[in-house]
């Protein structure tokens, strides 16, 4: 099977600001920040640094550059604190609880705050195209994949958060920002890039109106598990917040048995937050005093959409079908085909500012070159070509589960070295650190709208001019968030029964 195989084998996986000029502000940054990821991904080949920062809200101020300059020399050790074992009980996570400080966190965003979040919406986009098209070229699962760019730069910036030296400088370029000769200035505030990631969930689960029932719910706990004689720093699990609000920091012997660790890892997250999640972890690396595992719970019901009362064909391929649940709702979509290059696009609103992106190729076949044309840089702008059309869709209802070790990701990009056994993670912990895993594990749900009664078949359209269409072959997706610009999820589904 060639040198893939093992990788294959190893890996499994809002406020809308309603002014005119802001959004010409917006529009101008996304720009500029597309031109400078693209010459920072080009940067971690090359050893050409000529770029154009729009970065400036994300980087630290001179007074801040100052401020860490002195404090560097005369701040007393940081408070720190032993994680309890991971036998101690927790409580479970409140889902309910933490869509509503989303909301409450997007209500509250000033232009500012939108333009950070457009900034960091883009450096997501880019790191998460790069990184689904590394895991496509190893990845062979049996239905499907789903990758989220939102919780992989927010990961990496995380532990961007408690790097050091060389191990910060690689991150930062990584994320899409090398620093500048100018050192302090051009240095990433970990703080703001998590506070743009809280500022991205809340967008994308923003409603319309506040006493809407919520369409989307979005639950992102981060999981920090260490050996027994590890303290972490607490001013590096306060700040990991924005981002992950529960952070869950547990201790555990991961040497002696690091199968039976990996269980023990596996039965307290699954107790605390009830998701029956892929990442079972079936094992630990040996010697590793830190795992840093994130775990995301995504739930969209799509408005006006129906269940079907009996289940639908999908072709997995020309001569294999299976019998798979669907919704299906009439609606005027933005939809657009691309003749030349045969594939189709549809916009299916799910909340105030989200919508699902639906590519279809028009031959099962070429999912594979309609992937390469559609998730990279230019794919944004190819929604613009979408138009209003009369449709009448029907889609299966979805349940993806996926986990990636960012280590193995990182590797397979060339980029071994980076979170290897010499990382600088002082801003972690005191201890010199050895990183095992570091786990992104995704749970992605897509139902019918609770308020609709199944129907007995698909709805025909009210127009003859209304198009139909059936997604009941290999598809792409993507949820796509219009005011940061960013897309949370990317995926492709192969076989709906497949992919849990």
């Amino acid at each position: 099977m060639g040198p893939a195989q093992p990788a294959r084998e190893e890996l499994r996986s809002s406020v809308q600001i309603k002014r005119e000029d802001t959004d010409k502000m917006v529009t101008s940054v996304g720009f500029k920040v597309t031109v400078l990821c693209l010459l920072a991904w080009t940067g971690l080949a090359a050893a050409d640094r000529v770029y154009i920062h729009p970065f400036h809200l994300l980087f630290y101020p001179e007074s801040s550059c100052v401020q860490l300059e002195k404090s560097s020399v005369e701040t007393p050790q940081e408070p720190t604190f032993t994680p309890v074992p991971v036998q101690a009980k927790a409580s479970p996570i409140d889902e309910a609880a933490l869509h509503e400080g989303l909301v409450l966190a997007a209500q509250k965003l000033a232009p500012e705050d939108l333009l950070r979040a457009s900034q960091v919406g883009t450096m997501a986009n880019f790191l998460g195209f790069r990184m689904y098209k590394t895991l496509n070229e190893v990845e062979n699962t049996a239905g499907g994949d789903i990758l989220s760019p939102t919780a992989l730069l927010g990961t990496l910036a995380s532990l961007y958060l408690g790097a050091q030296d060389s191990t910060a400088s690689q991150l930062q370029t990584l994320l899409g920002v090398p620093m500048q000769d100018q050192g302090c200035t051009t240095r990433l505030d970990g703080h703001k890039v998590l506070s743009a990631l809280q500022a991205i969930q809340g967008l994308l689960v923003a409603q319309d109106q506040p006493s809407d029932q919520a369409q989307i719910l979005l639950s992102t706990v981060v999981g920090l598990f260490t050996a027994p004689d590890v303290r972490l720093k607490q001013s590096f699990v306060r700040g990991m917040v924005p981002f992950a609000p529960v952070v869950l920091s547990r201790s555990l012997d991961m040497s002696t048995h690091p199968v039976s660790a990996g269980k023990k890892i596996n039965t307290f997250i699954q107790a605390v937050t009830g998701w029956k999640t892929d990442g079972l972890l079936s094992g630990v690396t040996p010697g590793s005093s830190l795992l840093f595992n994130t775990y995301v719970h995504f739930q969209g019901r799509m408005k006006g959409f129906s269940l079907l009362a009996e289940p639908q064909l999908f072709w997995v391929d020309n001569s294999t079908s299976v019998s798979v649940p669907m919704m299906s709702g009439c609606d005027s979509f933005h939809y657009w085909s691309d003749t030349q290059n045969n594939f189709s696009v549809m916009h299916v609103p799910m909340g105030k500012s989200t919508a699902l992106l639906l590519i279809q190729p028009h031959c099962a076949s070429n999912l594979d070159q309609t992937m390469a044309l559609t998730f990279n840089h230019d794919f944004l702008a190819q929604i613009n070509n979408l138009e209003p059309r009369a449709m009448c869709l029907t889609l299966p209802l979805l349940e993806l589960k996926a986990s990636y070790d960012l280590q193995k990701l990182l590797a397979l990009a060339k980029l071994s070295n980076l979170l290897g056994t010499n990382a600088n993670l002082n801003g972690i912990s005191d201890t010199r650190l050895k990183l095992g895993e570091v786990l992104n594990d995704i749970l992605f749900e897509l139902k019918a709208d609770d308020s609709k009664q199944p129907m007995e078949s698909a709805p025909q359209p009210n127009t003859p001019e209304a198009l139909k269409v059936t997604l009941s072959s290999p598809f792409l997706f993507a949820v796509y968030e219009r005011e940061a610009g960013d897309l949370h999820f990317l995926g492709h589904v192969d076989n709906p029964l497949g992919v849990v």
